[in-house]
């Protein structure tokens, strides 16, 4: 979808500030750019809708060489999201959103029809927020509204420059979620401008790290973190690059241990093979859990004693959520749950802390392999 061919921008007083860069975004692909200030990123991208214009190379979108194609008529194909927002204080937040559509010619009605739909995917309802002006927004409700209107006209594209930078970091966290959902439905192709290596991470399908006006290295986030491609890029995203691992590296069914189990009308069980067992129903779905002491002490059924399980998550969450989660509610083990089988609370097994490490440790060592992560065998060594 958009291709760079050897693409250098020299300014006149001799400055380089992108130097014969070539990379490739695929089709629905979030790249992120990642880097310090004053290393390019925002160069590279606004090279992308010709604000800045190329000393030498070729910036293709879909094929075409951007440079023959007329500036106005390339910024309409292409959203863009800056920090600043930009929405005209004097038109309502519907009507920031209703504009590149009604500049393209839409009818005023289809473009506000097309405005509320979007507003309501981002999720501000156009019937509270539609006729609201940008300055009775809260900072993180203007982004969404910057969002909205970047993706009025449907483009293929969207350059987001630092889009969640103005924020405070609870906000900033709640928006990286709305957008990552909104991402999953729309597919766009995202050139994403951050200095934030863990929004980097989270959100990249892959990412460029910048160093001065070259990338240093170009790929998926777990790669950029748990094999860095040069000394610059270890540096760049912290010694602390295992923790920030966690946070794309997905749990699989692989990594989970089997307790002992116990259905709803059981008979309360004497003995267990372990401290406590998980609580099941006849369609396998978690109910929750049961200690092996308290059961032995009474009679009657497991439906009567079973206490119920907050710390659990889906299967293909990933392991920062998984150790949060542990952390949350003090557990020294969470169950995981199948949400894609027919019954949604499907129960599959359970995570420990040390199966956790070991996930880590597999994910690491099958992109240094190039193999997949059930193919890595890890030693572990025994407390006893």
């Amino acid at each position: 979808m958009i291709r760079f061919e050897n693409v250098t921008k020299r300014y006149a007083d001799g400055t380089v500030a992108v130097d014969d860069l070539s990379f490739e975004v695929a089709d629905g692909e979030l790249v992120t750019l990642v880097g310090p200030s004053g290393c390019g990123k925002t160069t590279t991208m606004k090279m992308v809708n010709r604000l800045i214009e190329p000393s030498a190379g070729r910036i293709l979108l879909d094929g075409e060489d951007i440079a023959e194609t007329d500036p106005v008529a390339l910024r309409r194909r292409i959203g863009y999201v800056i920090q600043q927002v930009g929405l005209f204080p004097h038109k309502t937040v519907l009507d920031n959103t209703a504009t590149v559509p009604h500049l393209l010619g839409v009818s005023r009605a289809k473009a506000r029809a097309r405005a509320a739909e979007l507003l309501d995917l981002v999720g501000l309802d156009p019937t509270v927020f539609g006729a609201r002006y940008p300055e009775q927004l809260s900072g993180g409700q203007r982004q969404r509204v910057g969002v909205a209107r970047a993706l009025a006209a449907d483009p293929p594209v969207l350059l987001m420059d630092e889009p969640f930078g103005a924020v405070d970091p609870v906000v900033r966290e709640r928006l990286q979620s709305e957008f990552l959902r909104l991402q999953q439905e729309v597919r766009k192709t995202v050139l994403f401008v951050t200095h934030d290596i863990e929004e980097a991470v989270r959100l990249g399908d892959r990412i460029a790290v910048y160093g001065n006006g070259r990338i240093e290295q170009f790929d998926t986030p777990s790669t950029v973190l748990g094999a860095p491609a040069t000394d610059y890029v270890a540096d760049f995203v912290g010694a602390d690059r295992g923790l920030k691992r966690l946070s794309v590296t997905p749990i699989e069914a692989g990594d989970l241990e089997q307790p002992p189990v116990v259905r709803l009308d059981d008979k309360l069980p004497r003995e267990l093979d372990a401290p406590w067992a998980v609580v099941l129903d006849a369609k396998d779905n978690l109910h929750g859990w049961i200690s092996a002491a308290h059961a032995a002490q009474r009679s009657g059924t497991v439906r009567e004693f079973a206490r119920r399980m907050d710390a659990w998550l889906p299967l293909g969450a990933s392991l920062k959520q998984a150790f949060a989660t542990m952390l949350q509610h003090d557990a020294g083990w969470i169950a995981v749950l199948d949400e894609r089988a027919e019954s949604p609370n499907r129960f599959l097994g359970v995570l420990t802390p040390a199966r956790l490490h070991e996930a880590l440790r597999r994910s690491t060592a099958a992109d240094a392999r190039d193999v997949g992560r059930h193919e890595v065998e890890v030693e572990t060594v025994s407390a006893g």
